[in-house]
């Protein structure tokens, strides 16, 4: 911990950072982006504080006050960020579901956190507020980006931000007045059951933690971040987005993950915040003809300006990690949840361990409970969960954040993670095993895109393993589709194979006996995967139950 270090910036709030940092940067770009007809376009620091001090003052003409819920529902663009810094120059507080959620999904956010005002992308989104209009009963008004979405009810953006004649003074006003503990914004954790729970981030969580990040890892004033990850998760809206603000980063916007191969050598980036899973497809489509090879070919993806990529949201494989080291391009992973704001340890260029996701960030306590649990305390913590104070009591104890996920602390600070205290199966037999320590090893193999373990009570490990289809293609020299492919006898096979060399080092307890060859990859669409790519567990086992259930017919019921 580093409990001398001011984590501030000296900036009283958000908007005071914004106000600042735009006066400094004037004229230099703010954001970046393709625009329709595939030329740059940019918005300098000085007309992005302008428009969201518009936003600010559209909002505050129409009712909205300090402490009201503003939504967004949309994509990532440009107009996402400066909407969301409009609403805290508003002194209001920003609530943004996941833009591939259902109606039903979005009705339940924005009904729970009382949204008033809503700003959606287009037609798409628009549907499903649509869809549920009469079952939110405290929207007042919807924005629309794009002008396909503008109906009788619904304003367009232009329009709307007529409105905002006073915003500047708004800006100055709510710069001034904004408190450590106002709200920022009310993230919605992606639940594999029931519904998720709102978890309220200060001001001073979100200015603490992106300012934590800049003093362990300084930007360059001519620094360039290639930024994709969805704003509506807090890794990239504290990491790119926030950590933009207070030191004036130049963000270049890609729209979503598979656009990221094509605009690396294009936009020359410095800097990727990404999941392991990007990571592992960009590695897999450049491997070939030698060790060599590879490195020239991901040299030349990640271009000469390159200074280090972060990885985040799900374990990174320490095999794919040191693989991208050995080829000169670093990924340094760190770790966090919605509920620390996020981050609470991380590695850092000239000190990292890469089988480890770093040692705790200026600020942050760690520690290590009796049963393995990982704690956190600090600046960091959440304010709570939104109108869940019994959910709120049992993970903030003491000031302490309990984070459900088991790792240690070496001896200089790294820190492991070893398993998510829930995901912990046991056997049949008693023995315990991690899944997620399986499936690292099993995806490092080069032949898996995901894999999901399982054995829950059971006698012995099974798996669902989506292959990575090119690399199986390459290898069996096989044509096909993924479907015709799946349960092709030299498929399974090679499968077979590749399983026992990545999990010839762990115990007969941790051996995957049996699996399931999947043809599609797991999904956010399918509800699979979280917008941050990890795994819902429980809904892909309740989606394969009478595939898994297979394995198990006429097993012995033994476990060595």
């Amino acid at each position: 911990m580093h409990p001398a270090l001011d984590l501030t910036g000296g900036f009283a709030n958000l908007v005071a950072a914004l106000r600042t940092t735009a006066d400094r940067r004037g004229g230099d770009p703010a954001l970046s982006w393709l625009a329709a007809d595939d030329s740059v376009a940019t918005l300098p620091w000085a007309a992005y504080r302008d428009r969201a001090a518009r936003t600010a003052g559209a909002l505050r003409a129409v009712g909205v006050r300090p402490g009201d819920r503003v939504g967004i529902l949309s994509e990532n663009r440009a107009d996402w960020l400066v909407t969301d810094l409009g609403i805290l120059a508003a002194g209001a507080v920003t609530v943004a579901p996941h833009a591939p959620l259902t109606a039903r999904q979005v009705q339940f956010q924005l009904h729970d956190a009382e949204v008033g005002w809503l700003f959606v992308s287009g037609p798409e989104q628009f549907a499903k507020i649509d869809q549920m209009r009469g079952e939110l009963p405290h929207l007042r008004g919807v924005v629309a980006f794009d002008p396909a979405a503008v109906r009788g009810d619904v304003e367009g953006l232009d329009r709307f931000l007529g409105r905002g004649s006073g915003g500047s003074a708004v800006l100055d006003e709510v710069a001034a007045t904004l408190r450590p503990d106002d709200l920022a914004g009310i993230l919605y954790t992606s639940g594999t059951t029931g519904n998720p729970k709102g978890v309220m981030l200060t001001q001073h969580n979100i200015l603490s933690n992106s300012w934590a990040m800049i003093v362990m890892c300084p930007p360059a004033p001519d620094d360039l971040h290639l930024s994709w990850l969805p704003y509506t998760h807090i890794y990239a809206r504290t990491c790119d987005h926030y950590k933009a603000l207070l030191s004036g980063l130049h963000l270049f916007l890609a729209p979503n993950g598979d656009a990221v191969p094509a605009l690396l050598p294009r936009v020359q980036p410095t800097h990727l915040s990404s999941v392991p899973r990007l990571y592992e497809k960009i590695l897999a489509a450049v491997s070939g003809g030698g060790d060599a090879e590879t490195a020239n070919r991901l040299q030349a993806l990640f271009g000469p300006r390159r200074k280090w990529c972060s990885s985040g949201g799900a374990p990174l494989p320490p095999a794919i990690a040191e693989m991208y080291r050995r080829c000169g391009v670093l990924v340094l992973q760190g770790y966090g949840l919605t509920e620390s704001s996020p981050v609470i340890s991380f590695n850092q260029p000239e000190a990292y361990k890469l089988d480890t996701v770093g040692r705790a960030i200026p600020g942050v306590e760690i520690r290590i409970a009796d049963d393995g649990e990982i704690l956190t305390r600090g600046p960091h913590v959440m304010k709570g969960y939104w109108k869940n104070p019994s959910a709120t009591a049992a993970m903030v104890r003491d000031g302490w954040l309990y984070t459900g996920d088991l790792g240690s602390l070496d001896a200089d600070g790294y820190l492991k993670i070893t398993g998510r205290k829930k995901e912990m199966m046991v056997l049949s037999n008693g023995k315990k095993v991690a899944p997620t320590e399986i499936e690292g090893l099993l995806i490092a193999d080069g032949y898996v895109e995901q894999v999901v373990v399982c054995g829950e009570g059971r006698s012995f490990l099974t798996a669902l393993v989506v292959p990575l289809w090119p690399a199986v293609r390459r290898e069996l020299a096989l044509d096909g589709t993924s479907e015709e492919l799946a349960g092709h006898p030299a498929v399974v096979r090679l499968l077979t194979d590749r399983i026992a060399s990545a999990l010839r080092d762990v115990s007969p307890a941790e051996q995957v006996r049996k699996f399931v060859v999947l043809a599609e990859p797991f999904s956010v669409a399918k509800e699979e995967l979280t917008v941050s790519l990890k795994l819902r567990r429980e809904v892909i086992l309740r989606h394969n139950a009478a595939r898994l259930a297979a394995l198990y017919e006429g097993a012995a019921e033994s476990c060595s």
